[in-house]
């Protein structure tokens, strides 16, 4: 029994070196704007969480419904820097991953899809307004941007 106990904690150990020194982030994104109107778009909303490391680097998961009204998620992996043009709360960031959701008539919206899945990024700017708190304009490709706020949990 000891052994098999030692196995386990020795995961634990693992698992924590692999993610790092950091926290946790829950991620609303309330409000999107489309850079062309389409009668097609519907409204856009995601639900996310990420791994933020102290070194900048960051892994997440995002739940949407895409412009399409159709449910959608990215899986991503990403780098966050802090302290832009000397603001200590002004942050970039840059993730890429899987996006999946783009299916049937609007499998065409994103490039390399196949069977609803294609690869994604995203490129951001953000505002840290408390040690929790942030907001983040998000840019998606050359269709939209969208607002998402954001708490840590440190």
């Amino acid at each position: 029994m000891a052994l098999c106990g030692a196995s386990q904690s020795a995961r634990a150990d693992d698992s924590a070196e692999l993610l790092g020194p950091g926290h946790w982030r829950v991620l609303i994104s309330p409000f999107s704007h489309h850079f062309r109107y389409s009668a097609e778009h519907k409204y856009v909303w995601a639900l996310g969480v990420e791994r933020q490391r102290d070194d900048g680097w960051l892994a997440g998961a995002s739940y949407f419904s895409n412009s399409f009204g159709q449910p959608s998620a990215y899986v991503y992996a990403g780098k966050r820097w802090f302290g832009l043009l000397g603001e200590p709360p002004l942050f970039a960031q840059a993730t890429a991953g899987l996006l999946y959701g783009y299916r049937g008539a609007y499998q065409k919206k994103v490039p390399l899809n196949y069977n609803g899945f294609s690869p994604g990024a995203v490129v951001s700017m953000g505002w840290q307004f408390t040690p929790e708190a942030a907001v983040t304009a998000h840019l998606l490709g050359d269709a939209a941007l969208m607002l998402q706020f954001s708490w840590d949990f440190k």
